[in-house]
């Protein structure tokens, strides 16, 4: 059956001329002339660290207070893109920007300011979120930003005012860093771009450390000492006089009142309506295929709206379906499941296979660090994503992922296990990585784990909506909202995280089009009720799609990212850490307990969480980080 689509998007109006895969950064010092010459190397120096996430062309504009600095993987219309990029008023520079991601209404609005009377000089939506600023956000900023569907972080220099706003997309898709300065901020798509200012210290202490042995996301802090990340769906402003945070989107109650059949019709309409957004670029674009229902619905939409033959990707591992050894989260193999996907949608599909010595290559663990700018924690899970992304990028791109589904639609098995769900506490934890079990005794009691992820579970749940309506009265609907909250807010940010590093290492652009605000909002306020009323998993997504798919692939059970079964690994895995248990001058060795450290090595085969302990080893080295618990 046809739908309603909201919005002809196959009309002639300008195409996206310019990709926005790059890196920002930036400083901002109230108390100086940015315009010094070692002042101009040192800002070259932070955005010369971005080169992977934008290779092809550099800009730097110092004014007074202000330096900004951007790297830009540019695919055509290089000059018309160019950054940073300025608005003029009354012959002067008014407003200056610097962005990275997309804007997919951009020309919607760039229809509506220019009946306002604004003048356009590119194709891009980077011009547009400029103008947005200039026409809507002069009172408040938040009108502007609202306006924004895409996935984004920018920062506007307002040079009148003289203030910087630094704004992150609604889910936090693109990072955005900053470190307060004494007399301003230094800032930066990543933290290396911020490591690159001598102002900024290589330390971290017990909050960093917390962070980086916990698989939460904490909006607050970060691995290093003194540096914050935005927050999802938040403005920093930068003055004289301050930093302030404020918030421009947050989840809310919306009280669905849609049955189920409606619903239904209504997730697909917007389904629609943002793949067909998301497919807009004048570049090859591809899906990254699992044979799951999230990647497999995202290919048929994509194949169904695209005006090409849908490229296709893979991830496979030497042997992995042949030997293949089912476990509770991941109870079948992609690989049949991706071929009959691949086969039914008709798409031109690869397979990405890979090797246990290609993921513990020396030369990727260290990029894959690189990447992350901390110490990654999936252990393979990350080497062969970054493996995918590089090889993917060797034939296009552009890649549509299917992150935010499983904690949008309910798909993972935690969502449906009553003492996971019934746990006073992050319905995950039972997952929290076995490396902390290695750590010295006096380190872990100053840590004081528990309490830190109790403080954390707490806070989250303070935010949660409260539901209203006559599903109010069910306890049920009450503690589903709450893990739903805490799924979106302190789990998937941990993904989208992974997926835009590991991805902007390679130069690949990869969108989320379940990230797309409007889905998330209409979703989250659906009753758990309908998110489960076929008694599965995702019954609104399996719904919404049915006609799309193989049936074999709507009655698959949900199965997670693919994890090397070759016991190669973890021989591999267990030579290199008990080398390091052996070094005494190892840079982790103070915060071990080497029988504890001995102990779990030898007392079962599952030991990736060694990777994690690893991985800490070679950031402490590499970035030279200071440890001060």
């Amino acid at each position: 059956m046809r739908r309603f689509v909201p919005l002809n998007l196959r009309d002639n109006s300008p195409r996206v001329r310019s990709q926005n895969m790059c890196g920002i950064c930036g400083w901002i010092d109230f108390d100086r002339d940015l315009g010094a010459p070692k002042v101009r190397q040192e800002l070259a120096q932070m955005t010369a660290t971005m080169a992977d996430r934008g290779p092809d062309d550099e800009g730097i504009w110092i004014d007074g207070p202000a330096a900004l600095g951007h790297r830009r993987l540019a695919i055509i219309d290089i000059e018309g893109g160019r950054q940073p990029m300025t608005l003029q008023q009354d012959g002067r520079t008014a407003l200056v920007l610097v962005y990275t991601g997309e804007t997919y209404n951009y020309r919607e609005l760039r229809q509506r300011l220019a009946a306002l009377g604004h003048q356009f000089d590119t194709s891009s939506d980077t011009e547009v979120v400029l103008h947005a600023h200039c026409e809507w956000g002069q009172q408040d900023s938040r009108s502007a930003v609202n306006e924004l569907n895409g996935m984004f972080a920018y920062a506007l220099w307002d040079v009148g005012r003289r203030e910087l706003l630094l704004i992150r997309d609604r889910l936090g898709i693109k990072p955005l860093y900053y470190y307060p300065t004494p007399h301003g901020v230094l800032f930066g798509s990543e933290p290396k771009a911020i490591l690159a200012n001598r102002l900024a210290a290589r330390i971290m202490d017990g909050d960093g450390l917390r962070r980086t042995l916990c698989s939460i996301a904490d909006p607050d802090i970060t691995a290093f000492r003194g540096m914050r990340e935005v927050r999802p769906g938040h403005i920093v402003r930068v003055r004289r006089d301050g930093i302030q945070q404020t918030k421009y989107w947050q989840l809310t109650d919306t009280g669905h009142t849609d049955d189920v059949p409606t619903t239904v019709r209504r997730v697909r309409d917007l389904l629609e309506d943002t793949v067909q957004r998301q497919l807009i670029a004048d570049v090859p674009l591809c899906t990254l295929l699992s044979g799951g229902l999230d990647s497999s619905a995202l290919t048929a939409l994509a194949a169904r709206f695209s005006d090409n033959r849908i490229r296709s990707f893979a991830l496979d591992f030497v042997g992995y379906t042949d030997n293949f050894t089912p476990s509770p989260m991941c109870p079948t193999p992609d690989g049949p499941y991706v071929q009959e996907v691949s086969k039914f949608v008709d798409t031109h599909h690869t397979n990405i296979t890979l090797s246990a010595d290609e993921l513990m290559d020396s030369s990727v663990l260290a990029s894959t660090l690189r990447a992350h700018d901390l110490p990654f924690t999936g252990g393979d899970l990350d080497s062969s994503l970054y493996l995918l992304f590089r090889a993917v990028r060797q034939r296009s791109a552009l890649a549509l992922s299917g992150e935010s589904a499983d904690e949008l639609f309910g798909g993972y098995a935690w969502f449906h296990d009553s003492a996971c769900v019934q746990a006073d506490t992050f319905p995950w934890s039972e997952s929290i990585d076995t490396a902390r079990q290695c750590l010295d005794s006096g380190i872990a009691s100053k840590l004081e784990m528990t309490d830190y992820l109790d403080e954390q579970y707490r806070r989250a749940l303070a935010e949660v909506p409260a539901l209203t309506g006559p599903a109010s009265a069910d306890p049920l609907e009450r503690r589903m909202r709450q893990v739903c909250y805490l799924f979106l807010t302190r789990f998937l940010p941990r993904l989208l995280n992974r997926k835009d590093r590991l991805s902007m290492a390679s130069g690949l652009e990869v969108r989320v089009p379940y990230c797309d605000h409007r889905l998330v909002e209409y979703v989250f306020g659906a009753p758990w009720g309908h998110k489960t009323f076929d008694g599965r998993e995702k019954s609104l997504l399996r719904a919404a799609t049915a006609d799309l798919l193989p049936e074999s692939v709507i009655r698959r059970v949900k199965s997670v990212f693919p994890s090397i079964q070759d016991s190669a690994y973890c021989r591999m895995l267990r030579t290199r850490f008990t080398a390091l248990l052996n070094d005494p001058n190892a840079a982790v060795a103070p915060l071990l307990s080497i029988d504890r450290s001995q102990s779990l090595l030898n007392a079962s085969d599952n030991i990736r969480w060694v990777q994690h302990i690893l991985n800490l080893q070679d950031f402490l080295t590499n970035y030279k980080v200071s440890l001060t618990i």
